[in-house]
């Protein structure tokens, strides 16, 4: 099975290095890989953040395994060029419509989080994000009001079908977990977010087996910190989706122990760790690479039919966890290839 493997920016080709030693130690020649250019150190080097010759080796994959974009030295480009348009542009080329965001309290780990233990350890929950609408890829642009004010808009949107698509994996996935599906929304206020929960109450009837409730976002960003164990699997759209799983990530303790999976119709997926590119620790071994180790079990899981493997290494970041195992955002001193040799330690 083919593996494209795409670094991109900052940290992440060190964390892309560890988690290859891993896949190596569970797979072994299963896999083989292509390695390409994404992000800004593709802009850099071939003029644009997703060059025809990586999305290329990206279509004839059977995954892919993300790092992470994101250079300062490019935030002066014209949006399009910028390192963040490569991970857009691997959605849409790809049909990479629900992403999957796991969030589980490690028992280990409940002091890290900034909440109290006994509501850390409680969390385990699943956010499920569309990926290809909203205002990420509604019209956009800067304009001139009628006084000559500078304005810049971003179109919210999305039509039933898509609603219809991601909420469908939101149901599919709460069948499989503990039943109990929330989709979050600002219906009072938006209309596309009334859309959004009417279809989803729509589509419920096909799953009577399924408890679903819906909740506005600004109650579901509270109800992250105050009782998470509340949620099993929650299904939002691309903007709130993306601000709830980066709480949640703090919630466990850690951004750099959250991985995901961005998935098309037929389960290939893109798998990356929710982390961006942290240029400002760069270089300095000072990454944790559990994110994207777990993501690489992600990957065994749903888009290579792995279970067994995948089982194996969320065992091994577990263990190296319960003994002590730490880089410097868990409180530790580790350096990122110490907490790779750590968990191969465990394999």
């Amino acid at each position: 099975m083919l593996i494209a493997l795409l670094p991109g920016d900052g940290i992440g080709l060190e964390v892309i290095t560890e988690t290859r030693r891993v896949l190596d130690a569970v797979c072994g020649d299963r896999l083989t890989y292509e390695e390409a250019l994404v992000g800004g150190a593709a802009y850099k080097a071939m003029g644009h953040p997703l060059p025809p010759e990586t999305l290329a080796i990206a279509r004839r994959a059977d995954a892919i395994l993300f790092g992470a974009v994101g250079d300062p030295d490019c935030d002066s480009l014209e949006r399009k060029l910028r390192p963040e348009q490569a991970i857009l542009g691997l959605r849409a080329e790809l049909g990479l419509f629900a992403n999957l965001r796991p969030a589980k309290g490690f028992k280990e780990l409940v002091n890290e989080s900034a909440l109290r233990p006994e509501i850390a350890g409680a969390i385990d929950l699943l956010i499920v994000r569309e990926l290809n609408g909203d205002v990420y890829f509604g019209e956009k642009g800067m304009r001139k009001t009628d006084a000559g004010r500078r304005q810049g808009y971003d179109i919210m949107s999305y039509d039933e079908d898509e609603v219809a698509r991601i909420a469908r994996v939101g149901f599919e996935t709460a069948r499989a977990r503990r039943g109990k599906l929330c989709s979050v929304d600002k219906a009072n206020v938006l209309e596309t977010s009334q859309l959004w929960r009417d279809v989803v109450i729509e589509l419920s009837a096909d799953y009577p087996d399924v408890e679903l409730s819906h909740m506005y976002v600004d109650n579901a960003a509270m109800q992250l910190v105050r009782n998470p164990g509340q949620f099993d699997v929650v299904v939002t759209g691309n903007l709130f989706g993306d601000i709830l799983s980066d709480q949640a990530s703090m919630c466990v303790g850690s951004i750099g122990l959250l991985p995901s999976a961005s998935l098309d119709a037929n389960a290939k997926g893109l798998y990356e760790p929710i982390h961006g590119s942290a240029p400002d620790i760069a270089g300095q071994g000072k990454a944790n690479p559990l994110a994207t180790i777990l993501s690489a079990a992600m990957m065994l899981r749903y888009s290579l039919g792995m279970a067994a493997e995948a089982d194996r290494i969320e065992a091994a970041v577990a263990k190296a966890l319960a003994g002590g195992a730490r880089t410097a955002d868990l409180g530790g001193t580790m350096r990122t290839a110490e907490m790779g040799e750590a968990v191969l330690r465990q394999l």
